[in-house]
């Protein structure tokens, strides 16, 4: 194999519980990093909006302040761990685009530190306590792959991951791993009657992916009981998880710990699970039309 595809590398994913202290929060997240790093780590992650607390539980428009651009600040920091370690970051990011224009987005740096590219949201919730559309416009970038040091991967974020032709289509475009920055939690007074349903049914989807890409695919979680509104707020359930291509759970974190998750993923069983369970070879690209419409009457 090539130095960009390698058959072996190590993953981290950085679950971690945001304050309402920006500066606090980033710092944290580089010293998480810079540890995973020198532990053997190749490929980091953070969770999604990583650098304050999930600020879209309300509209206000005094968080747009809260975002930056890329390459700016952020991507800038981590561009220099991942020079200094020879590790792949992504990093998740509340990007200004323009004057007016805002994206939740995940940039992609390479081991060296060049800025390989960025990923944007493609599928922006509206829910209560999870007002995205309001700060958020939908990604325009597409569903791609980057061919990195470490290996090939995809980024997709949060509501994207459920989402099977989010899933399907950046495995196609070549990703062996799919990492999926998130924020995802308990409403506190649906938690005792729907919790665990609702947990379930995220986990599953996820290892779903797994199975029907042949690929590998984790999703990083927050954790820890954030209210910047006020109310009842939102209890992040962590549980950040890696499985395998046939679906196999192979790490997960606890559900309020502050965790750097890690598992060795060996890449050559991407092609083994692809040619073992062929769902790539035998699709039926030829019948497939409806897919892009909204509904088939």
């Amino acid at each position: 194999m090539t130095a960009n595809n390698p058959q072996r590398t190590t993953l981290a994913l950085l679950q971690m519980r945001a304050g309402d202290d920006r500066d606090e929060n980033l710092q944290r997240t580089l010293e998480a990093a810079e540890q995973a790093a020198r532990g053997g780590a190749r490929i980091i992650c953070t969770q999604e909006l990583f650098a304050t607390e999930y600020f879209c539980q309300s509209e206000d428009h005094a968080h747009f302040k809260l975002a930056e651009p890329i390459p700016g600040p952020i991507t800038e920091a981590f561009q220099l761990i991942a020079r200094e370690h020879d590790v792949v970051i992504v990093a998740s990011i509340f990007e200004q685009r323009a004057a007016g224009l805002y994206h939740n987005s995940a940039a992609v740096i390479d081991a060296g530190g060049e800025l390989l590219g960025v990923y944007r949201k493609m599928h922006i919730p509206d829910d209560p306590l999870y007002y995205e559309k309001f700060y958020f416009a939908p990604g325009d970038l597409g569903f791609r792959a980057w061919d990195t040091r470490h290996g090939r991967l995809g980024v997709l974020i949060c509501w994207d991951q459920w989402y099977p032709e989010a899933a399907r289509l950046t495995a196609l475009a070549g990703a062996d791993l799919l990492l999926f920055p998130t924020a995802i939690g308990w409403h506190p007074a649906e938690k005792t009657a729907e919790g665990k349903t609702q947990h379930a049914a995220w986990r599953i989807i996820q290892q779903s992916h797994a199975i029907a890409n042949g690929c590998f695919v984790a999703a990083v979680n927050r954790t820890g009981h954030e209210a910047p509104a006020g109310g009842d707020g939102l209890e992040f359930w962590g549980q950040s998880f890696i499985a395998a291509p046939s679906g196999e759970i192979i790490a997960e974190a606890g559900i309020d710990t502050v965790e750097t998750l890690s598992a060795d993923l060996e890449l050559a069983k991407v092609d083994e699970a692809r040619t073992h369970w062929p769902f790539l070879r035998d699709r039926r690209i030829d019948a497939y039309e409806g897919i892009t419409r909204r509904f088939i009457d």
